[in-house]
């Protein structure tokens, strides 16, 4: 009988160092989207009491220890690090989509450069500060990008991990041959 083992979406194409810029594969424990909430000010008191943060502004996140919260399109928000509290159900819907996600972190001088080459969105830190995210196409893959206090949290689907990897090779070489 076959054995199935978990494997990483990036299998062994992280940790990935060029130049001064580094990216590196992020654990972010589970991931669940809450969506088709009505009220928004209760689904925000609900998350404060169950896990310490609220439910962030447009393109903004919440951190509070392993906590995350994302905004993640309209009505809709992302948690980020452990399992939701089940009176959260009673004010939105709750997708688990942990399997359906590849996140790594780009860090390092040049990242902005970096992005500059995939991303049609200005990321500069004068426009775009930590804490702050969107969603938006890196190169053709739909993606979730925020700033953290160190670089950028990438967010991809599973599925083009190994593309997320191989264009910000590209970029990356690109960026490190002009410093």
């Amino acid at each position: 009988m076959v054995e199935l083992k978990a494997q990483s979406p990036f299998a062994d194409l992280l940790p990935l160092k060029i130049g001064s810029m580094t990216v590196e594969e992020r654990d972010l424990g589970q991931l669940t989207v809450m969506g088709g909430f009505s009220s928004a000010a209760v689904l925000s008191e609900t998350l404060k009491a169950s896990h310490g943060v609220t439910l962030p502004k447009p393109l903004q996140s919440i951190q509070k220890d392993n906590t995350r919260c994302l905004w993640f399109g309209r009505n809709e928000v992302l948690l980020v690090g452990p399992a939701p509290d089940q009176t959260l159900a009673n004010h939105a819907a709750l997708v688990d989509v942990s399997d359906g996600w590849a996140a790594a972190e780009l860090q390092g001088p040049g990242a902005e450069d970096v992005l500059a080459r995939l991303v049609p969105v200005d990321l500069r830190n004068a426009t775009f500060k930590p804490g702050q995210t969107l969603r938006s196409q890196l190169r053709e893959m739909p993606a979730s990008i925020t700033r953290t206090e160190t670089g950028f949290l990438l967010m991809v689907y599973r599925s083009m991990a190994a593309t997320l990897v191989q264009e910000l090779r590209r970029a990356m070489e690109a960026v490190a041959s002009r410093r």
